[in-house]
């Protein structure tokens, strides 16, 4: 009977320890304001953020998020260097004409490529007009060396700086011959590469909506409507082009178990009003992303770019 009074009496204790201990707790709660404890409140804030933002980072990475984490960081360092004012100033606006310089192209290019060949004609807009203008340009100057930065080029609402400067501002003809200033295309095409081959990336980044909207469809065990369509297609006459054009649909369905990533890149390499099917073909019979984006990328932004561009 000792003991059991002994160990309720404990018992009852330790409940009351606990009690006084929570009320206790409770007490430093409600004085713990900046007014009343400024100094020790502040620390227990800065803590807690950093649990907080040590807890986010864990989620992240446990959830394969170091892109995500990546970009965040980069996004609030960006946000930082923007606002915060200082010698590094030059630099952000420098960095940030580059941006707008690589964002305005490769939008350009998408802005070409994406609609399954509804897409703005982009090329003959921008792209071949800035080319032309340049090669003028160089032509009457016999000098390469007009633009100020490699983003001096023709972007939304800005006119280079180098189309309307007389060219005795740049100095004596580097290039001349008897007919004249002729500069040869080896030189012109480095100082309009960067902008070409931007907009090649874009044009590449257009043609995956088909490639995923065909994927998914495949995947869901469907066909999406352009397969329907091959599959379907009457023999009529519907004019010479109409029937050539459904000829070689036809013939790029037939083989498409040849759809590797050489015949992905020669399609994308040459211009091709037809590589939609191609992307959405690739699509529906399983060909990897990577396989698939990486021949378009080299086709379009590198092959396709250049033979354009020398034209």
């Amino acid at each position: 009977m000792g003991s059991g009074k002994g160990a309720t009496s404990s018992a009852q204790q330790m409940e009351s320890s606990v009690q006084d201990l929570r009320e206790r707790y409770r007490l430093e709660l409600e004085n713990l304001t900046l007014t009343t404890q400024p100094v020790k409140t502040l620390r227990f804030f800065l803590l807690a953020i950093l649990q907080y933002i040590k807890r986010s980072a864990s989620y992240l990475l446990a959830k394969g998020g170091w892109l995500m984490l990546s970009s965040t960081l980069i996004a609030v360092l960006g946000i930082l260097l923007v606002t915060i004012e200082g010698p590094h100033e030059k630099h952000v606006e420098e960095v940030s004409q580059y941006v707008r310089f690589g964002l305005w192209w490769i939008a350009l290019g998408v802005a070409s490529s994406i609609g399954l060949g509804s897409g703005l004609h982009t090329f003959v807009l921008y792209l071949g007009p800035h080319i032309a203008l340049f090669t003028i340009k160089a032509m009457q100057c016999g000098r390469i060396d007009l633009k100020s930065a490699p983003y001096d080029t023709i972007q939304l609402k800005r006119v280079p700086s180098w189309l309307d400067k007389p060219c005795r501002e740049f100095g004596p003809p580097l290039f001349s011959s008897s007919h004249g200033s002729r500069v040869p295309i080896s030189s012109i095409l480095p100082q309009v590469q960067i902008e070409a081959i931007l907009w090649g990336l874009g044009t590449a980044l257009g043609e995956l909506p088909p490639y995923f909207i065909s994927r998914a469809a495949s995947v869901s065990g469907r066909k999406i409507e352009a397969m329907e369509e091959l599959d379907h297609s009457s023999s009529e006459d519907n004019g010479f082009i109409a029937t050539h054009l459904k000829q070689i649909e036809h013939w790029l369905l037939s083989h498409s178990q040849h759809m590797n990533f050489f015949t992905i890149l020669l399609l994308a390499s040459i211009p091709n009003p037809l590589f939609d099917l191609a992307g959405i073909m690739c699509g529906q019979f399983g060909i990897p992303f990577w396989k698939f984006f990486l021949a378009t990328l080299i086709g379009k932004a590198i092959i396709k770019t250049h033979i354009q561009v020398c034209k």
